[in-house]
């Protein structure tokens, strides 16, 4: 089994120990621990999450594992992850990776439940649960370079329901210290429970998809663990029977080198990017171009004026589900390059206001949205790694205003600072937490490492 592919991703997962994760990749993966928390914090006052809590406790079983922001609350280990996950989603305000998934999302919630799932003789320290949390990146990671159409803003399965369930199964597997063989049922029995259709983008559903990858990984490890088992070549390319290779095209798979002298992980090469607002990645793009436009408006006219602008260019990628003219909910407004623009044209920033209700449907921000053409440049491709925004005022005088941003402030090549970092933490998990409750969990996830029992977390 160690030849083929899966054999071999089996065989890493069992394999990996804390002495192979750098300083770099602990650091890293740390910042992304800490930001998924707070993002899942105040994602635990959406309406989405609300409605899956409230279905999560329809069901009467084992309650041990905690839910963001509501203290006493618990549920099964598997409706935790899942109700964790989607707060963490809710607000599309989590981490980003390249090729584009969400990564954090889809594996902290299900080792957090699994942490307190565990009987106390057995529970994993701070370094275990580092470790399995970085197995579960480095899967997603290696999954996402089998396609060159990974690379691209998707358009068929959201990234996260496919790639996540497997990185949740992975993590899972590591912090339950299954063999070798479990760790390759757990990937096969995780891809049958993997994929969701991009359609479902600003919706409400959206978030499942990641309460969906974290919970039914940690399920097929949970199912791997009991004895069940599944197709040992997955990951594997064979013809005329599809396996992960069914979720994309172009489908060439590699093997995962064993942890050690000859494997480097990729957080190492690869940072991620931590958003400054509840939005879809690209948006970050087209809001700093806005805000860059906008002061050059301001040094011209003295004042942000919207009546001496009589068009607005927005030069985007082709991508038609974040191509949204006029959103007329708050998870269509968070998926639309429009909205973005013309909300940081009127009020010079983007954050958790400006997707609410009164924010979207405001009429000086319909007049302006009235002036946008979209154009797609060919140099503009749909990639997080290679896109840019540009906004152009058009005036009435004749005049044009242009900013563009090709690195917005947050992208893995500009990361955010540890003070922005910890502010955005602060800010979010204040909406839930008191102050002293904060600073803790911030030490906690600065010296998870030296932590006796993760479940403390």
């Amino acid at each position: 089994p160690e030849e083929t592919v899966t054999g071999s991703f089996a065989s890493f997962i069992h394999a990996a120990r804390p002495e192979h994760l750098s300083q770099t990749v602990r650091q890293r993966s740390k910042r992304m621990i800490l930001d998924s928390i707070g993002v899942g914090l105040v994602g635990s006052t959406t309406r989405v999450f609300d409605i899956a809590l409230r279905y999560c406790r329809l069901y009467s079983s084992v309650a041990v594992s905690s839910v963001y922001g509501k203290p006493g609350v618990k549920l099964s280990p598997t409706l935790a992850a899942f109700t964790n996950g989607v707060a963490t989603h809710s607000m599309d305000f989590d981490d980003t990776w390249h090729p584009a998934t969400h990564p954090s999302g889809a594996v902290l919630p299900a080792l957090l439940a699994a942490s307190q799932m565990l009987p106390p003789s057995t529970k994993p320290n701070g370094l275990d649960f580092l470790l399995a949390f970085n197995v579960g990146l480095e899967v997603q990671g290696r999954l996402m370079h089998f396609s060159t159409e990974a690379h691209d803003i998707p358009k068929r399965f959201h990234p996260p329901s496919v790639v996540g369930t497997l990185g949740s199964a992975a993590a899972t597997a590591k912090l339950l210290s299954l063999s070798s063989a479990q760790c390759c049922h757990a990937l096969g029995i995780a891809a049958s429970l993997a994929g969701a259709p991009m359609a479902n983008a600003a919706t409400q559903a959206k978030p499942l998809h990641v309460g969906n990858a974290t919970r039914l990984g940690l399920e097929a490890a949970l199912l791997a663990a009991r004895g069940m088992e599944a197709s040992p070549l997955i990951l594997d390319d064979i013809p005329g029977c599809s396996g992960f290779s069914a979720f994309y095209s172009l489908y060439q798979p590699k093997p995962l080198a064993a942890p050690g002298e000859h494997h480097e992980f990729l957080l190492e090469k690869q940072d991620i990017a931590f958003k400054r607002f509840p939005a879809h990645l690209g948006m970050h793009w087209v809001v700093d171009a806005a805000l860059s436009v906008r002061n050059l408006f301001i040094n011209y006219a003295g004042s942000f004026s919207p009546s001496l602008i009589r068009t607005i260019v927005l030069r985007i990628p082709v991508s038609k589900y974040i191509n949204r003219p006029f959103p007329s909910s708050e998870h269509q407004a968070r998926h639309s390059f429009q909205f973005n623009a013309c909300a940081a044209l009127l009020d010079g920033e983007v954050g958790l206001g400006s997707f609410s209700e009164s924010s979207i449907h405001r009429q000086e921000l319909r007049e302006l949205l009235d002036k946008v053409v979209v154009e797609h440049p060919e140099d503009n491709v749909a990639n997080f790694d290679k896109m840019y925004g540009e906004v152009a005022l058009l005036l009435h005088s004749g005049d044009i205003l242009t900013g563009k941003c090709d690195t917005f402030y947050g992208h893995w090549r500009k990361p955010l600072s540890k003070e922005s970092l910890l502010k955005k933490f602060r800010s979010n998990a204040s909406h839930v937490l008191p102050e002293e409750k904060i600073e803790a969990i911030i030490t906690l996830v600065d010296n998870l490492e030296n932590l006796s029992d993760s479940s403390q977390l």
